[in-house]
């Protein structure tokens, strides 16, 4: 005569959820810590680049403003006659145009913050992947806890399936590997 199945008592069940919740809250707190790190290391570089990129364009403005001066000057000076200064500050004019060997010429900044404001827009793109990660990841942490107080199954099932849809979030803001704009 076989016996009928025993369904494990409350102690028993509540034993097996704190074991398997354990194990779980344990790795969604190690992705949430990670997601956090990374996640900032992405906001201090959208401000990294913000700033930079601004200052690139104002010391291009800069070079813009002594460019047109030293234009306005050879013309000045040729208008007087005066062509040896006037062929002096057309060279000194052209001379900001392209500063290859110092990188600092109108259009070596505009390269350098033009590349800064594209990694600034690619870390931009990243930035709600992360903070998506970081609720759902603490909303399975919270499901986890109150399966271990409830001793519920489902809701350690839930919190499996939202910590999931988190690691899910977080590649997506690791490789942006879906080419989809977030919300």
């Amino acid at each position: 005569m076989a016996s009928a199945p025993t369904t494990p008592s409350r102690s028993e069940r509540e034993a097996q959820i704190k074991d398997k919740a354990g194990w779980a809250i344990t790795v969604l707190a190690a992705l949430l810590a990670i997601n956090t790190l990374v996640g900032g290391g992405n906001s201090s570089k959208i401000l990294n680049n913000t700033i930079a990129a601004n200052n690139t364009w104002a010391f291009f403005q800069a070079k813009s403003i002594k460019q047109t001066a030293y234009e306005i000057a050879s013309v000045q000076a040729a208008d007087a006659g005066n062509m040896a200064i006037a062929e002096k500050y057309a060279k000194k004019a052209a001379g900001y145009e392209s500063e290859p060997a110092t990188g600092e010429g109108k259009k070596e900044l505009m390269a350098k913050a033009r590349a800064l404001e594209a990694e600034r827009t690619a870390a931009k793109e990243r930035s709600p992947w992360y903070t998506y990660t970081g609720s759902a990841l603490q909303i399975a942490i919270v499901l986890l806890t109150a399966s271990i107080l409830s001793v519920s199954n489902r809701l350690f099932q839930a919190s499996v399936v939202v910590g999931a849809i988190g690691a899910f979030l977080m590649t997506q803001a690791i490789w942006l590997w879906i080419p989809i704009a977030a919300p």
